[in-house]
């Protein structure tokens, strides 16, 4: 199994924390990602992933592409452990969560969006920044606020073991503290990012403990 990874990259750090968590073993195949990059746009690269980003996951002839399609298959062919919880209104709770990450917070501020803001619409850099602090603090903020008093509430966001819902918050909240994002006012949050980056497999999945991460 090859997993095309950048260090930095959101999607790929979820699908990471995931190999991880299941005790898969992978071969990381490392893209240089984020603006202007060179190897995404290579014909090589556009050949497994048409959209020209990562993940991309390549098991023997199936390459599979997008972090939650790719998680989910994980979950399919190695369901122990589960990412999921064993109940129905679990596992609907897990990915509402999940999404809420991916599918509200993280399109909004990718390198694309960025390149838009900059290119397109020559928005100063102070602005930009404006843009992403703002789109990861309201998405953060909902996530908390799911949180709250919760009777699934736990050492993770459900329960006492790792979900899908931590495997997209961990990445999320990594890149809003890299925007300069005061999560202070998110206590659930932080406590869950703390505990989480103390297991191994979240630890292993961090961008700074990749090769391709600067002074790696």
């Amino acid at each position: 199994m090859k997993l095309y990874t950048f260090h930095q990259s959101g999607s790929a750090y979820r699908v990471r924390i995931a190999l991880n968590l299941k005790g898969i073993d992978y071969e990381p195949v490392f893209v240089r990602g984020g603006r202007g990059s060179q190897d995404l746009r290579s014909s090589d690269y556009l050949r497994l992933n048409p959209q020209g980003v990562v993940p991309t996951l390549v098991d023997e002839a199936r390459i599979l592409t997008q972090s939650m399609a790719i998680i989910e298959y994980l979950e399919e062919i190695r369901p122990d452990p589960p990412l999921l919880p064993a109940d129905p209104g679990g596992r609907a709770r897990v990915r509402a969560l999940a999404q809420l990450v991916a599918s509200d917070i993280h399109p909004l501020i990718t390198a694309r969006v960025i390149d838009y803001l900059d290119t397109e619409l020559r928005l100063p850099r102070e602005r930009q920044q404006d843009w992403l602090r703002d789109w990861n603090m309201r998405g953060l903020r909902a996530f908390e606020a799911s949180l709250a008093d919760g009777p699934e509430n736990g050492r993770y966001s459900h329960g006492d073991r790792p979900t899908l819902a931590d495997v997209c918050l961990i990445p999320q909240v990594y890149t809003a503290r890299r925007f300069g994002c005061d999560l202070s006012s998110l206590p659930s949050v932080q406590r869950i990012y703390d505990h989480c980056l103390s297991h191994p497999a979240f630890h292993r999945a961090a961008p700074e403990s990749q090769p391709d991460a600067p002074g790696s």
